[in-house]
């Protein structure tokens, strides 16, 4: 929807990037070699024998100083002062060594190489480790109003033989723990040859090390210096296999694998567009690395408190968070997509969205009235572009609060909503979690009823029993705010507003209550977006901006590099010592769980979107954390009209993908600036490929609908969501896959090829499932882009053709009216004749795309089922049907058919590529029926077979086999 306007400009970092461009302090160190100081004769013998060594080998490597910790040769600096504004003397306050370097970005305060825990006690069994270890006290502590726990516990346990998890934790206190559940194995895996991995504990320093038995590559590696943990900071670091990584969100990244040059991202859910190394919506711990093997693993940190991650060019990663604990999960893959679908076996399968929500959506911040939408609708009609969901954002709303309309402007609109449901077009409506809370009482049942049943987030009781109120967008009644400043609007004319507590229970009754009111009493709807729930605030913390309590909760003693960090933690979001209770009834600060706002939100949604309407529907949420895909889809936020978007929306893709989140997309043309007519037609181009695919910008911005541009854009947006209207059976598949096995939708080339390394740095192409290629233009006036086409067989998805290179970059026509798409060989693509929407298309015959494979073979399947019902795959109310190609025989089997007759398909046009010989007869043969022969035609130049089996009305939950015969 919409993020406040920005107040302060963004502070720079405090990590090693701020000293770039510090003074080199040129000094003596002090050489010590232990605890003795060392004589000018002692200094002397050892560089000349560490220069006669270094020639001796036939090396050049630079003498290095001596200092408290001797180096190894393989030691790299780990940053001891990763907060802005160090020196020498902080430094070596700390008990870190200080030594400036040309490097640039390189820390020049960094930990000693025993700096750390050292173990204690190490109990082995078949199940796991555990080690008790304790912090080394020939370090000082390194932050005074951050108490150090000098005593941890380790506990290691192998969940499976492809997963395992190390807790280190507090034994005497408990401290918080997340409270996001995992789906994890019933018992633990004790069989050591069933394990893809062992385990080595290092002692001093204490670390974890990880070993992948196949290659015997470590994989995690934390027995390196720095390692901390104190009350507000903890700090962990490993050594990588490889310079691959890939995930950690949500932030923007200008490239997929990440650059290791000493970037650090903050992590904390806010109110933020996105923007270079801003935090933005939502918290994804998570990263997938790859190793020189070419297996691939994928880490987990189960902590929902502010952290950053910075990348090193050892290669390493450091993870630094200030609460709960260390809570480590690692899958070991070994391919990409084994690493997702272990992953999302832990924290979830994605949903299911409903059929409906995969074509093409619609909506704007700022639709004047109900006569606005009924034009565009009939406009879209009028052009021919197909189009399933229309969206009203909070104009609808009485004064922008939850669960009201606007009888002047929107007044008709339930009517025009209950037209185009008829019609076969489906709605959506926005809600905010924030609740208006100046209303006089019996006027708002939000609020009264919320009262009533106390789910509003309150001061810890110690503090004070009052709300902890805010505002955000609900107004005061009869003000017109639009012609003042940001800040005046808010103080003068934004009324306070409550936050729900989604955690309780009592609170998602509430929720799925007022939702329901709503549907039954003001307007019907088809799936809800869920916005502002980081939560979003327009003042700082809370109404007064005066946060009661502790106030190391609000400004903590290390801040990570936040957007605005200077402000605090409450920066427009509410205070860190507000209370939230639990689901057993366990009292927590925000402090800890502002990163599950919107987690907390979204099951409840899910849940009363279901309750309401008794049909499967689509939730899309902003704020997200691991698991959020179980329940709701996620647009990348509100994005900024510019070229650059496009390939910062195929990496949000992509990174959604492996967090767990098929159902992704950006604001199709940007939300904020206004829209270039060539960026936004290559935009919608792109984006009719986003699994999530909705065009949408903000108020007092121009129109950039496809209506919005003349006949010729409308022409260019019809003919490629045509094509994805045509693949909606292929991709509603995958999304059937992504839900019960985990796969990818949007893929990355690697996950299909990663043997092949040219494919580990490519973002400006992917993948649907393993078959699909798209490759879009992605920047201003190119007429030709540059692809990569991995080592198979592809075809050219508009001619048909076989494409004569693999394993190549190519240069590739893209004219403005085309994207480049690719089909792979060995694949059977099910496809439908697009319609205006999806209730017309779904009603086509079945058609199949057959692309052959150099050996003549191809295989795919469809899943399908009414498109909306709950549980449908739960309770096998669905057919699923395989199909497979070989030496000139086409069969089907259908493992499950548990479809009812008024859902079911009839085969219709099949296309095979690739086949090599001119055709003579095509015959279909079913079990109980005679043979059929099938009209076809055949193109030789092309390769090209065509048959029809619509004459046959042939049921495809009904296994058939269909043969042609070559001269």
């Amino acid at each position: 929807m919409r993020d406040a306007p920005a107040q302060s400009a963004l502070q720079l970092s405090h990590t090693t990037e701020d000293r770039r461009n510090q003074q080199l302090n040129l000094h003596l160190t002090t050489l010590k070699m232990g605890k003795r100081l060392l004589s000018g004769l002692d200094v002397i013998l050892m560089l000349l024998f560490a220069l006669v060594s270094s020639l001796f080998a036939g090396e050049a490597e630079t003498i290095r100083e001596v200092n408290l910790e001797v180096e190894s040769s393989n030691s790299r600096r780990f940053d001891c002062h990763p907060e802005a504004g160090s020196d020498q003397a902080k430094c070596e306050a700390r008990g870190c060594i200080w030594k400036p370097s040309d490097v640039p970005k390189e820390p020049w305060c960094y930990y000693a190489e025993t700096h750390g825990y050292v173990t204690n006690n190490t109990v082995e069994k078949p199940s796991g480790i555990t080690v008790d270890i304790v912090r080394n006290p020939d370090f000082p502590s390194q932050r005074s109003q951050s108490r150090d726990i000098d005593k941890l516990r380790v506990e290691i346990t192998y969940l499976s033989g492809q997963s395992l998890r190390w807790k280190i934790f507090d034994p005497a206190n408990a401290r918080y723990e997340v409270p996001v559940p995992l789906d994890l194995p019933a018992a633990p895996e004790t069989e050591e040859n069933n394990r893809l991995y062992r385990v080595q504990i290092q002692n001093k320093p204490f670390g974890i090390q990880v070993i992948r038995k196949s290659s015997e590559e470590l994989i995690w590696d934390s027995a390196v210096p720095g390692f901390t943990f104190s009350d507000q900071f903890l700090q962990i670091s490993t050594r990588l296999p490889s310079n691959y990584v890939y995930g950690v969100g949500e932030t923007e990244h200008p490239s997929y694998s990440h650059d290791l040059n000493f970037h650090t991202y903050g992590l904390f859910a806010k109110d933020q567009p996105p923007g270079y190394k801003l935090n933005s919506y939502g918290l994804h711990p998570f990263y997938m690395g790859l190793e020189k093997s070419k297996s691939a693993h994928g880490v987990l940190l189960l902590n929902s408190n502010a952290m950053d991650v910075t990348f090193l060019p050892d290669p390493a990663l450091t993870f630094r968070t200030i609460g709960g604990i260390l809570d480590f999960y690692m899958v070991m893959g070994p391919s990409p997509e084994a690493v997702v679908q272990q992953y999302t076996e832990m924290i979830g399968r994605p949903v299911l969205p409903a059929y409906w929500s995969l074509g093409f959506q619609l909506c704007r911040y700022g639709y004047a009235n109900d006569t606005e939408i009924a034009d565009l609708y009939k406009d879209m009609k009028a052009a021919g572009i197909p189009y399933d969901v229309q969206y009203a954002d909070i104009d609808y709303m009485e004064r922008q609060m939850d669960f009201t309309l606007d009888q002047v402007n929107f007044k008709g609109l339930p009517a025009l909503v209950d037209q185009m449901r008829a019609e076969g077009m489906r709605f959506i409506f926005i809600l905010d979690p924030a609740i208006a809370a100046n209303e006089t009482k019996g006027s708002y049942p939000a609020f009264d009823t919320g009262i009533e049943k106390d789910v509003f987030i309150k001061w810890p009781p110690e503090l004070s029993n009052d709300i902890v109120f805010g505002k955000v967008w609900p107004d005061y009644p009869n003000v017109t705010v639009d012609s003042l400043d940001w800040d005046t609007q808010v103080e003068r004319f934004r009324s306070f507003v409550a936050f729900p507590d989604f955690f309780r229970n009592s609170t998602a009754e509430w929720w799925g209550e007022q939702i329901k009111d709503f549907y039954n009493n003001i307007m019907k709807f088809d799936g809800l977006w869920i916005d502002m729930n980081e939560p979003a605030n327009f003042v700082h913390g809370t109404t007064g901006e005066k946060c009661l309590g502790d106030q190391t909760l609000e400004h903590p003693p290390y801040m990570p590099p936040l957007e605005s960090m200077h402000r605090g933690l409450n920066h427009k979001t509410i205070c860190m010592n507000s209370e939230q209770i639990l689901t057993d009834g366990t009292r927590v600060k925000h402090y800890d769980v502002h990163n599950l706002y919107g987690w907390s939100h979204t099951k409840p949604t899910y849940d009363a979107l279901l309750n309401t309407t008794g049909k499967r529907g689509v939730v899309i949420t902003r704020s997200t954390y691991p698991s959020s895909g179980r329940w709701a889809g996620h647009w990348l936020g509100d994005n900024y009209s510019g070229w650059d978007q496009l390939l910062k929306s195929i990496i949000g893709m992509m990174e959604f993908s492996i967090f767990g989140i098929s159902y992704t997309g950006a604001d199709i043309c940007g939300f904020f600036k206004t829209a270039e007519y060539e960026m936004c037609l290559r935009w919608m181009q792109l984006g009719a490929f986003y699994p999530f695919s909705r065009n949408h910008n903000t108020i007092n911005m121009p129109r950039q609908d496809p209506v919005a541009w003349g006949a010729e854009f409308a022409a260019v947006s019809r003919d490629v969501l045509n094509i994805r209207y045509t693949l909606l059976p292929y991709l509603y598949t995958l999304m059937y896959e992504a839900h019960t096995h985990g796969n990818t939708v949007v893929r990355p080339l690697l996950h299909e090829f990663v043997t092949d390394e040219n494919t580990w740095k490519i973002d400006r192409q992917f993948l649907w499932g393993p078959a699909l290629l798209i490759t879009p233009a992605l920047d201003p006036g190119v007429t030709v882009v540059r692809g990569y086409l991995p080592n198979a067989r592809w075809y050219d998805y508009h001619t048909g053709e076989v494409v004569g290179v693999r394993g190549q970059f190519v240069d590739m026509d893209t004219p403005l009216s085309k994207i480049n798409l690719h089909v792979r060989g060995g694949h059977i693509l099910p496809w439908q004749k697009a319609e205006n929407n999806t209730h017309y298309s779904r009603q086509n015959p079945l058609g199949l795309l057959v692309a052959l494979d150099d050996g003549g073979s191809a295989h795919g399947s469809l899943f399908w089922d009414n498109g909306e019902g709950i549980d449908t795959v739960q309770n096998k109310r669905f057919l699923l049907t395989t199909f497979t190609a070989s030496s000139g025989v086409l069969t089907s089997a259908v493992p499950t058919d548990g479809l009812a007759e008024v859902d079911r398909l009839t085969l219709g046009l099949v296309k095979v590529w690739g086949v090599t010989a001119p055709v003579t007869r095509v015959i279909m043969s079913v079990t109980g029926q005679p043979d059929a022969d099938l009209t076809f035609t055949y193109n030789a130049e092309v390769q090209q077979l065509q048959f029809d089996a619509t004459s046959q009305s042939h049921s495809i939950e009904k296994p058939f086999t269909i043969s042609w015969n070559t001269a």
